[in-house]
This record gives structure tokens, sequence and C-alpha cells, in this order.
């Protein structure tokens, strides 16, 4: 390339353009994978275009690798130093956090923390940034750019053989199994994704699982295709979650089956494969054809597709008949193509589907795949090969395929990658489900359950057509039995108490399954009519909704909950929306399919399932969400066999974990934290909470958390301990045992939440953020109570300055002496972040002092009563602080800048008070008159400033070798006054 072209390449990787860091990095990630695209002038005058690549893919050591420890950046005046920056020809890739794992403070969260600061602060390190890692030495995270903390994952495997033994330090997989130079490569070329839905942007990258099940199926695709010579295989098995089954044959046509359990990633993981496998050169541009068997599940997956474009290089079409599919089919090359297996039946009964192709570069993408319809005499496998009689097929499926299935074994080969719920669970990429069994012996005796049809379930599952409304004799006699008024009446009124129980202690929402419209419709009408205000007949308002299919002839009650599928989409972004006041819906057969919703945490179950379907359907509340610490699968029908014989399935699968675990689990997990709490006040009468008034109750609350307070590493054992059994309590509610220690658990959350409470304009820590499960204190205590951290700690909220001789001398005579020094802690804390807004120099010291002396007392160097002292002098120096400016004849922000030239000593010999004096007034007056609202990021006005703050030293004499730290301590000084100033 010329070098004027290789100029705007390089301008433009490094300013990227962008509204925010997220939509920065998207521009720069697309450069690196496709190519900057620059023009230049030719020898022969001619206009060209090129894409310039600033990575070689195909060979890593073409590049310049370089790990850098402690590298600095400074931007906008902000000085940051993160722990270890890997670059790649110049260009920082990743970004290490690491914290020591001896420090029981410095937890990966914290690690976390820092990340979430230096994007804010130094954003300009991330543009080009592909993954970020945080690790204590011991745990290790992977996540990308703009997530949240619940999704930063472990990496287990190094090589995607085997999984990493528990004596490796986590760190070390991380590095060698992901910051291996090919595998990076690799990562940033196919597996980090841009989902864009017009609202939000979101940056996901791969998980292990998703990493290694690609590379296999990639080489499986090959091999299967015949594009790939036996032995040429790089890429051995993604076996390492729970054993493999051999490959097929060379051209055999079979690429095999990924069973990655529902809810960790499995339509992203197609999505990537899709990416990659449209990539591969010896597949020579081929066509996908993605294959569902239901309309809504389609559309699912269709969207999901259709976020991931970037990956694609093409957007993905969707068939819309039959005549339409045989057109997208009929092109040479490319293409991603959506149908439903129903689109390649013929018109009629018996008939062959025509060819369509005979290219061997066609791939067969098939969802959920395990179905009766894979027939070679007069199923879908019989016309798809009709019709595409080269094509290869894969199959994907979040529960496996049942070892009778032949058919499915037939068309697609055996497992290529399994990542079962266990190990699903272990990495956080789900959370556990659990089973609880209510009514039951309600639903009807056991003589008069008949026994459902296998083969009529199997028909009517998931189907939304009108014509299996003509339901066997069977089915309508169960319906009937389940669908009785006084029944339905029992099972409204348990609903509703038991989640709104689960309410009170977690956020979230539910869903209610039943087994026809009918039900549907007279569940919904007993659900209203003990709760009125949850229904509104607005699409856009009230708290339940049923979503069903419907048509004209259908009976007049049911017609307004019938809707067309934009009004369904429109219920489902409500649903989804955690904010929104939806929280129940009420379905027949939609949603239990490849609906994700995260914030769904309890499903009633109303309805006979088995097999995949009950799988499917259950795992609808497994979906990470925040601190959401599992789901609940509520059975009103005593499916507890079925459960065991869809597990049985899943075992003889290779499959490891439970599907759904007891809730007694729950309880038992509750009790076990519950008496860590108890131990924690072990020998501290406690009795009052429940017994006494609310003035009784607060009064307990000081005593209470010195008794905490006198422990060693009391205060984090507790804040700890209280969460872990606050999550376990959500699982549980609402069995007899939790609401046994209901006040119990109040009370712990109202010491907690004190000892936790910040004082004013104190930041609110990431740790103490408990947002799925809520805390269940306001019932217990009056709302002035625990919000007032002086009532907390006994004391009258004083009216003037918290630092006044007679509320010190208040604090002084506490007689919890732990609890005194924690008060004084957070008001000091609070007061300094709080000068931090007028007078840097003055906060950074006041911090400093106080951050050495709370070190002593936490080391237990020196005993309370001498910390009090300590702090009270503290509170006396910054009180005298405030004084210093009258003395001098300053203003407050005279004074600042007098402060931040009086840092060097040697300044204040040569020159002397009155010299300092004059310097920070004139400061104040040419700084005051030079900023604007955005002067910060305006570099041309912050060179002219720091040009006119240097003239002014040199004009007073400050000592030369002084000036350049004077001068950036000035600016910084400068710009934490500027805001007022410019408003002004």
């Amino acid at each position: 390339m010329p070098s004027e072209a290789l100029e705007d390449a390089y301008r433009k990787l490094t300013q990227p353009e962008g509204a925010d860091l997220l939509q920065r990095n998207r521009a720069v990630h697309r450069m690196l994978v496709n190519g900057a695209t620059v023009e230049y002038r030719a020898t022969d005058g001619a206009i060209r275009g090129a894409q310039v690549r600033a990575l070689d893919f195909d060979e890593p050591d073409n590049n310049d690798w370089l790990a850098v420890n402690q590298f600095s950046v400074v931007e906008n005046k902000h000085s940051r130093r993160p722990d270890v920056v890997l670059f790649v020809n110049g260009l920082p890739l990743v970004v290490i956090e690491l914290k020591n794992p001896a420090d029981e403070r410095a937890t990966i969260w914290a690690a976390f923390q820092q990340l979430q600061t230096y994007q804010a602060e130094i954003p300009s390190l991330f543009a080009s940034n592909a993954v970020l890692v945080i690790s204590d030495g011991v745990e290790a995270r992977v996540g990308a750019l703009g997530a949240g903390r619940e999704w930063f994952k472990p990496w287990r495997t190094t090589t995607g053989k085997v999984l990493a033994g528990a004596h490796l330090p986590e760190l070390q997989v991380v590095v060698e199994g992901l910051l291996d130079k090919r595998r990076l490569l690799d990562l940033l070329c196919d597996f980090i994704v841009f989902e864009d839905d017009g609202k939000r942007l979101v940056k996901k990258v791969a998980g292990y699982h998703q990493f290694h099940a690609v590379r296999v199926a990639i080489a499986e695709t090959l091999r299967a295709a015949a594009l790939l010579q036996a032995g040429q295989m790089k890429e051995e098995s993604a076996g390492y979650e729970a054993g493999r089954k051999p490959g097929g044959a060379l051209g055999d046509r079979r690429v095999g089956v990924v069973w990655h359990t529902q809810g960790s990633g499995k339509s992203l993981t197609m999505a990537f494969y899709a990416g990659r496998i449209i990539r591969e050169p010896r597949m020579q541009n081929p066509t996908l054809v993605v294959l569902t068997d239901r309309n809504d599940l389609d559309d699912q997956l269709f969207a999901t597709f259709a976020r991931c474009q970037d990956l694609l290089r093409q957007p993905p079409v969707q068939a819309e008949s039959r005549a339409h599919l045989r057109k997208l089919l009929a092109v040479q090359a490319g293409g991603v193509v959506f149908t439903t297996m129903h689109k390649f039946f013929p018109e009629e009964k018996g008939d062959r589907h025509p060819m369509l192709s005979e290219r061997r570069n066609i791939v067969v993408i098939a969802d959920e795949a395990h179905r009766s319809q894979y027939d070679f005499i007069d199923g879908f496998a019989r016309h798809l090969r009709d019709a595409l009689p080269n094509a290869s097929f894969i199959g994907f499926t979040g529960t496996p395929v049942e070892k009778a299935d032949a058919n499915t074994r037939a068309v697609f080969g055996d497992y290529i990658s399994i990542y079962d719920i266990q190990r699903a669970v272990e990495d956080g990429a789900t959370v556990p489900i659990y089973y609880e069994s209510r009514l039951a012996k309600l639903a009807l005796d056991e003589a008069e359950r008949p026994k459902i049809d296998p083969d009529f379930e199997e028909v009517t599952e998931g189907e939304e057509d009108e014509r299996k409304e003509k339901l066997k004799s069977k089915w309508a006699q169960l319906e009937a039995v389940v669908g009785t008024d006084k029944r339905l009446q029992l099972v409204a009124r348990d609903i509703i108490e038991h989640f709104e129980q689960r309410l009170e202690v977690m956020e979230g929402k539910a869903m209610i399954v039943c087994m026809s419209r009918r039900i549907c419709v007279a569940l919904y009408e007993e659900i209203v009519r003990w709760r009125p205000a949850w229904h509104d007949e607005d699409d856009t308002r009230g708290n339940i909704k049923i979503v069903m299919t419907g048509s004209a002839t259908d009976p007049l009650e049911w017609q307004p909950h019938i809707r067309n599928k934009p009004r369904r989409e429109a219920l489902a972004n409500r649903f989804r929306d955690p904010n929104d006041p939806l929280n129940v819906v009420i379905v027949r057969d939609m949603w239990l399919t490849g609906f994700d919703c995260p914030s769904l945490h309890t499903m009633y179950l109303d309805k006979p399932m088995r097999g995949h379907g009950l799988m499917q359907a259950i795992a609808r509340v497994n979906r990470v969400f925040r601190d959401k610490p599992g789901g609940l699968v509520v059975d009103y029908l005593g499916l507890t066999h079925e459960l065991k014989a869809a597990l049985a399935t899943y075992t003889e699968s290779g499959g490891v974990g439970k599907a759904a675990l007891d809730q007694n689990e729950a309880v038992a997990l509750m009790i076990e934290k519950y008496e860590v709490c108890c131990g924690l006040f072990h020998g501290f009468n406690r009795s009052l909470w429940v017994n006494g008034t609310s003035q009784q109750r607060m009064a307990l609350l000081p005593a209470a958390q010195e008794h905490v307070l006198a422990q060693e590493n009391g205060k984090d054992r507790l804040v700890k301990a209280v969460r872990e059994l606050s999550q376990a309590f959500a699982l549980a509610v609402p069995h007899d045992e939790a609401l046994r220690i209901r006040d119990e658990l109040a009370f712990f959350q109202a010491v907690q939440a004190v000892l936790a409470k910040r004082a004013l304009g104190e930041a609110r820590p990431e740790e103490e953020l408990d947002r799925a499960v809520r805390q269940i204190i306001s019932r217990a205590v009056a709302p002035e109570g625990v919000v007032d951290i002086f009532a907390a700690a006994g004391l009258k909220k004083p009216d003037i300055s918290i630092l006044s001789d007679e509320f010190l001398a208040e604090v002084r005579g506490m007689p919890q002496k732990n609890l005194a020094v924690e008060l004084l802690q957070k008001l000091l804390k609070g007061e300094i972040k709080t000068r931090g807004k007028r007078n840097l120099v003055q906060a950074r010291s006041f911090a400093e002092m106080l951050e050495q002396t709370i070190r002593r007392y936490q080391n237990r160097a020196i005993e309370a009563a001498q910390v009090i002292e300590e702090l009270i002098q503290l509170a006396k120096d910054m009180r005298a602080a405030d004084a210093r400016g009258e003395q001098l004849g300053l203003s407050d922000d005279e004074l600042a800048f007098y402060d931040a030239l009086e840092t060097n000593d040697s300044a204040v010999k040569v020159l002397g008070d009155k010299t300092l004096r004059a310097i920070a007034q004139e400061l104040v007056a040419t700084v005051r008159n030079n900023v604007t609202i955005d002067w910060t990021l305006r570099e041309d006005v912050r060179a002219n400033l720091r040009r006119l703050v240097k003239r002014i030293l040199r004009k007073h004499g400050y000592p030369p070798d002084k000036q350049e730290k004077a001068t950036t301590t000035v600016l910084e000084q400068a710009e934490i006054l500027s805001a007022a100033w410019a408003r002004a």
C-alpha cells in the first residue's frame, strides 16, 4: 500500500468513529476482522479501494506479540496503570487486572470494579479490546467490554480435549487455553459478536464450551462433506465435558449433534458455527439451511442470527413458503436460509420432493434435532435428501437425543460436543432449577387419571394448528378433570399466595403452563377475581396476560386474549423487561421453547408433559440474571415420574447433574447458612426483635453491631453470611422452614444493612448490590429506622456540622467503641469525599491520614478507644483547615489553588505565604476566565490553560524544577471546580 493509504488506515484504527466506547469498539473490531477500507491513487492515476489488514490471522507468528506489566495510560488527566496489557501489532487486545491472593479484601470482583473505572477514565485503551481478564491468582474470569459481573465466566480447558484439573490455577488455564496466540486470534476473528437490536448494543464473547464445540464442528463438517482428507483434522474432540462418540466416515454427510444444555447459549453457538463455516475457504462460500420445527422457534432463532449479521457477513433470509424456499435454494453459492421442516414436505403425501441442488457445500443446521419426523420412509429426512442429496447435516439440541431415537442418529450422527447441566451451573452459565410439588392430591385420583396417549402427545406438542384442537377423548377426559371450577379456584389462590411470597424476597417473573386454552382463560379469570388490580385490557398495562393463538371462531370470552404476532412480540418485550410490571404470563404451548426471559424465576406447571418437552419447559427458569440464585418449578399435577424418566434419558446420554433439584435441598442449604449467622450472634440476646416494640427493636441494633464488630473480621463475615442466607432463603420461600426463620433473617439483614450503610456521598460498592434478592427488613423495622445511620448507632441526629465539638463528645462517650469507630470512619469518609469536590490536595492528605489510622485499627495494632481519639483529632484538623482561608484572606476556591501550590515545601520556603497567596488569586481569576463546560475534552483549551498557568508560575518565580508538577496539580484542581464555574 502507498504510505498515504497506510496513514489513512492507521488513523481509522486509532481514532474510530462512535458515540460511545462500545460503538467505537465495534468499529475497530470490524476493521480488525475485515480490514480497514482505504482509497488511494494508483500509479495510473485511478482511484482504487482496498482493505488494509492490521493482523495476520493465518500465521500467528507474523504478528508482533507483547505483554506489558504496569502499562501507564494518561487520559483526561487521569493516570491509570492496568496490571497487564497484551498488545498484538501495537494494538491493546487484552487487559488483565490482578489482585493479591493473600489479601482477603482483594477479590476478583474488586478487579472487575477497577476495570469499570478504567473504561470510564481511560477509554482509549479499550477501543481495540477483545477480552477482559480478572484474577486473584486463584480464581480467574473472562468477560467482554460492557458486560455485567454475572457474565464474567471461567475458562476451564487449555487444549479443549480435557477439562483442566482442580490443581491448576484458573489463571494458568486462561493464559494457556485462551491467550495462546492461535486461539486468541481465532477468538477475535470468529467468536466475538455485537448484538444490535436497534435499541441497545451488547458485546458477547464465546465461552470455552462454545469455542471448542464450533472448532470440532468445523473439522467434522469438512469430513462429512468430503472436503477434508482423513488425518487432516487439526482440532480433536471437544469431549472434555462428557466424552465423545467416534466421528463418522469420510463423506457420510453426518456432521454430528452438539448437545449444550438450554440456557447455555446454544443459539449463539449456532451463530458462531454459521459465521465460521461461511468463512472456511475449503467450503467455497457454502449455503446454510437453518431448520426449526415451529414458526415461533424459527422467528426467535432468526432474530438471533439477524442481530449477528457481522459474523455471517450477510443478512439471513426467512423462507415464506415452499415456493420461496425452493427459489432461495436454487442459488449457486452463499446464503443463510431459515425455514421450518414442514416446508420440505411435498404438497401431496407420498410425492417426491424435487431436487434443488447437488452441491456438496450445503449445510443443514437443525435446531432441537430430535423429532419423529426424521423418517427416511415418508418423513422429513427423505424429502430433504431428495431436495439436497449432497448436503451435510448438523444438529444442535438443548436436551439429549433418546436412545431409542435411531432416526435422528441416522440423519445427524452422534454427539460431537456435550455441555451438560452440572457443568453449566458450575460455570455460572445457568442457575440451578429447584422442584416443588404442590396440590398433586387435589388434581384427581390415580384411578380416574387416564394415561396420555404418547403418540397423541408427540403430535400435539408445540402445535398451534386448529386441527390439533380436535382432541382425543383421553386428553379431553383429563382436561375436564384438571379444569373443574373447584380445582381452578384452589390452584389460583395457591399461585397468588405462593408468588406473592416469592416476590417479597426476589424480584422477577412467573409463568403458568396450562393444558388447554379453555383452562388458560378460566384460570386467568379466577386469578383476577382475587387480584383485580392485576388486570388491564390494554396490552401496554397490567400485571398478568395470556399468551395464545386463536381465531374468530373461538368463544367470545377468549377473544380479548387472542393476539396477532406483532402484539404477542410486544408482550414478549414487556415480559423480558425486568422493570415492567407484567410479571405473570399464562401459556399453553407458546414461549416454552427458545424463549429467553432471564428474570423469570418461577414456573407453575399444570399440564401433563414428558421427555424433552418437559426438560425444555423447565429450562425457562434457569437463565442467569443479576444475583438470581436459582429457578423454581412448582408442579400441580404430580409430574415427578415424568421428570425422573426425562432425567434417565439425560444420564443415559452421558449427561451429569440433576435437571431439577428437590426444594428440600434449597431448604437444607438455607438452614446451613442460618446456622452460620446464628453463630456470629452466639451469646447475644435478640428476643426483643420478635417480641418488642418498634423502639425496642431499634434499640437492639447498636449493641448487635458492637457484638459483630468486636469479632475478628466480624463485619465482612456478617455481610457475606447474610447475603448467602438471603439468597438461600429466596430459593426456599415459601417453604414452612423458610417462613419460620423469617423474623430472624430480618434481624440479620437489619444489622447487615446498618453496617454496610454508606455515609453521605460515599459510593455504593458493587458487593452491596443484592439486586435480585430483596431485603425483607422493611416489614420488621420502622421506615425511618435503618435508613438513618445515626439512629442505628443510638445517637441523636445532629442539626449542625457533624464535626461539631458536641457531636464528637457524644461519639466519644458511646459505650459501643467498635461501633463508634465504624460511624466516625463513615462520616469522615463522606466529609473527605465532599471536600474532594472542592479541594483536591486537602482531601488527598486527609484520606491518607484516615486510611493509615483505620489500617492500624484493623490490624489490631491499637485499641478502639485510641482510634476514636485519633479520628476525633482528624475531624478537628479538618475543621481547622476550613479556618485557614480566613486567616490567609483567601476564598475557598483560592485556598484550593493555594494548597495545590503549597504541596511543594521548597516553594513555600523560597516564596513565602504572601507570594503564594498572590499566585493563587491570579490563578483563580485566569482559570475562571478561560474555562468552558467542555474544556476538559478540548485539547486546544487545555493546552492554552497549561500555558497560562506556567506563565503565572514563572512570573512569580516559582521554582522551575517544580513547575511541571504544580501545573498538573493546578489543572486537576481546576477540573474539579470548573463545572460549577462554567455553570455560573
